[in-house]
């Protein structure tokens, strides 16, 4: 094989990782076979005792060269009857009695193709199998008592365990590569789905927040807007009070609107949100709407987690709004008690008065989804129904977090 025939297949190894695949298989046969004819060739004219490649080889001869390198074309779609169809090629050849060469090319490269291109363990098998056969036939078919064709006895059995191992290298290398792929894009996928539970988990918080905040505020405005009108002519004091309480109202809900736009913004300042130590004020506040609130129980400041403590303070707070909506003015009972390791949180009215004309009928809302929804987050539970005239809602929260099992 002369120097331009070895630069002319090292530039066509540099090309092939960018060409398609059937364009490779075109250029691949085409060298194997010339490579084939041409190195048989060689080797004849380099022996003194041989004649001429044509006495040698005949058209038979030539033709299982020929043959062999061209049906590596379907290698990739028929890669074991290629392979098979080459080792036949070559026991025809080394039988026939012609002359040692590289005509083993096209068998090489079909083995290898086997191996890169199959399944792995059943590929190995037939491989195996049809390379001790063929290792068998060869050696029956070689003089030994010739070192030189002993020796390319030795290379060829060696360089077919060569190809077999280099292909189920490649095979291994895609397998590796193609597991890392699927594992990356699984983890992409846990990736987004985890940002987007962690997104959907902080537009509730955000949404109950808000629900919590105006919900309370426009009750309250309501009830007291309502009082001023009422007795706006008639006691004027009364009404000063009730715009003092519409005032300090809306202004509350506005602080804690800031705070929850400020988190949607992110420079929120990290001050903490309503808790159990603003009770005093919000039941201050349902009173001038017209409650009779009475507190049973207490927590001591400090005991509570943070998120207790808030989820405690919203619950009584919508408590409350949904007595002041659905209710009017009435008796109502809030009670605290801290045991077994949680917090007990009830709110409880007796109906309000129901003498009075009726008022505009209120819309059902989100309040008992919301506070469930709070409970739950907190490993908690929650009930909520009539109490006689009137109506209850009790929230279990624990001190030590527990996730909920649904979340």
């Amino acid at each position: 094989m002369h120097l331009a025939t070895i630069l002319a297949m090292e530039r066509l190894v540099r090309r092939l990782p960018t060409l398609s695949a059937p364009t490779q298989d075109v250029l691949i046969a085409g060298f194997v076979t010339l490579l084939q004819v041409q190195g048989t060739h060689s080797a004849i004219l380099a022996d003194p005792e041989l004649a001429g490649p044509v006495d040698v080889l005949g058209w038979a001869g030539h033709g299982l060269l020929i043959l062999s390198g061209l049906i590596l074309l379907v290698r990739r779609r028929w890669p074991i009857p290629v392979f098979m169809a080459n080792a036949a090629i070559s026991v025809v050849y080394f039988a026939g009695g012609y002359p040692d060469g590289p005509g083993w090319l096209a068998l090489f490269v079909s083995i290898y193709t086997v191996a890169a291109h199959g399944d792995g363990r059943r590929s190995l098998v037939v491989l195996a199998n049809s390379l001790g056969v063929l290792a068998i036939v060869w050696i029956a078919t070689t003089d030994v008592g010739e070192g030189e064709r002993i020796g390319w006895l030795a290379f060829r059995i060696g360089a077919t365990i060569m190809a077999a191992a280099l292909g189920e290298s490649i095979r291994s290398r895609r397998v590796i590569a193609a597991d890392a792929v699927q594992r990356a894009e699984v983890a992409e996928r846990t990736r987004d789905e985890e940002a987007r539970r962690r997104v959907d988990a902080e537009r509730l918080r955000i949404a109950r927040e808000v629900h919590d905040t105006v919900a309370h505020a426009i009750a309250i405005i309501n009830v007291q807007a309502g009082v001023t009108a009422h007795v706006l002519d008639k006691r004027p004091e009364r009404a000063r009070e009730t715009l003092l309480t519409i005032e300090q109202t809306s202004a509350r809900a506005l602080r804690e609107m800031r705070a929850v736009l400020g988190v949607l913004r992110g420079d929120d300042d990290g001050s903490p949100g309503p808790s159990l130590g603003a009770l005093d004020e919000l039941l201050a506040v349902a009173r001038r709407a017209g409650l009779d609130v009475t507190v049973a129980g207490s927590v001591p400041s400090g005991v509570l987690p943070d998120d207790v403590d808030r989820a405690a303070y919203r619950i009584v707070q919508e408590g409350i709004t949904n007595v002041i909506r659905h209710a009017g003015p009435a008796r109502v009972t809030v009670g605290l008690e801290l045991r077994d390791g949680e917090l007990r949180v009830e709110v409880a009215d007796d109906g309000g008065d129901l003498s009075g004309p009726a008022g505009p009928p209120v819309e059902p809302g989100r309040g008992l989804a919301g506070m469930r929804e709070r409970c739950e987050l907190l490993g908690g539970a929650f009930e909520a129904g009539p109490d006689g005239d009137g109506f209850r809602v009790c929230a279990r929260l624990p001190l030590n977090r527990v996730e909920a099992a649904a979340r």
